[in-house]
C-alpha cells in the first residue's frame, strides 16, 4: 500500500500534463509545462508543481488560471482515468529550474568581471 500514493502521483502527473497542455483553453496557460505531482498519505489532496515561462506578471497569472481551471482539471482527470476519488489539486511553481538558471547566471557574471574562476584540482 506504500506505493500506491507513487503509482497515483505518476499517473495524475502524466493526465494532468495532458489536460492541462491540451484542453484548457486559457491563453494564460499555454506556458505551462507539469513537472511533477506530490500525493498526500491520505490521497485527498495532491499538489502539483509546475514550470511557467514568461515574465514574472505573466507566471502570476497563469497561476490563477490554474488555480482557477482546477475544478475542471480534476473533473477531466478523474473521467480520464475512471477513478472515483481524486485529490482536490494544489498547483505550485516549480522554481528549481529558475533558481538554477539565476546561478549559472550570477556565476558568468561573476567570471566575466573576473572575480571568479574555476577551482584548481588538488591532488592528493
Amino acid at each position: 500500500m506504500a506505493r500506491r500514493p507513487e503509482r497515483l502521483a505518476e499517473a495524475l502527473r502524466e493526465e494532468i500534463a495532458e489536460v492541462v497542455g491540451y484542453e484548457l483553453d486559457d491563453p494564460r496557460t499555454e506556458t505551462v509545462t507539469v513537472t511533477d505531482v506530490n500525493v498526500s498519505d491520505d490521497l485527498r489532496d495532491a499538489k502539483v508543481f509546475v514550470i511557467v515561462e514568461g515574465t514574472e506578471a505573466e507566471k502570476l497569472a497563469a497561476m490563477k488560471a490554474l488555480q482557477h481551471a482546477s475544478v475542471f482539471v480534476r473533473q477531466q482527470v478523474a473521467l480520464n482515468l475512471s477513478l472515483r476519488h481524486v485529490p482536490l489539486l494544489h498547483f505550485a511553481r516549480d522554481t528549481a529550474e529558475e533558481n538554477a538558471a539565476r546561478v549559472g547566471e550570477l556565476l558568468q557574471d561573476l567570471t566575466s568581471k573576473g572575480e571568479f574562476t574555476e577551482k584548481e584540482e588538488i591532488s592528493e
